[in-house]
């Protein structure tokens, strides 16, 4: 049987951007995507069917098809991450959103370039970690051999 890549499933670099799309479809995006972006109070949720692939376009929030970016959490507004509401938006791509990926996306024409065409890394909270070791730790056999 050959080896098989254990995913760790770690925080990204804070300088590299990242754009994990969450369970049900909520957008996170890190501080270096963000500042990318130009810190946009708003974006555009953009789709290329072709491609299979996802794009954030920085709008005001005046413009109809705008969707506000608003960091996660109240304390602390400039570490981010800053989450954007999609779950409309995958359900119109069609995109699977059961479980948690993170991408490492590219900044094209000054959009935030998301590739799902390619699979992303499975992403999982604190919470969730927790529940996956004592589920692990259940079902593990802990007889030693002597």
């Amino acid at each position: 049987m050959g080896f098989t890549v254990y995913e760790k499933g770690s925080a990204p670099v804070p300088t590299t951007p990242s754009v994990t799309i969450q369970r049900r479809g909520m957008f996170s995006i890190n501080r270096a995507a963000f500042e990318g972006l130009g810190k946009p109070e708003g974006v555009e949720l953009l789709w290329d069917a072709e491609r299979k692939a996802i794009a954030m376009r920085p709008a005001p929030l005046t413009n109809q098809n705008s969707y506000p970016v608003r960091p996660q959490g109240a304390k602390d507004t400039e570490r981010g991450p800053w989450l954007v509401a999609g779950t409309l938006f995958t359900q119109f791509i069609g995109l699977n959103t059961d479980e948690a990926y993170r991408w490492t996306p590219e900044f094209e024409d000054g959009m935030l370039v998301i590739d799902v065409s390619k699979p992303g890394s499975k992403a999982t909270g604190p919470r969730r970690k927790a529940a996956e070791r004592n589920e692990a730790t259940e079902d593990k056999d802990v007889s030693v051999a002597t």
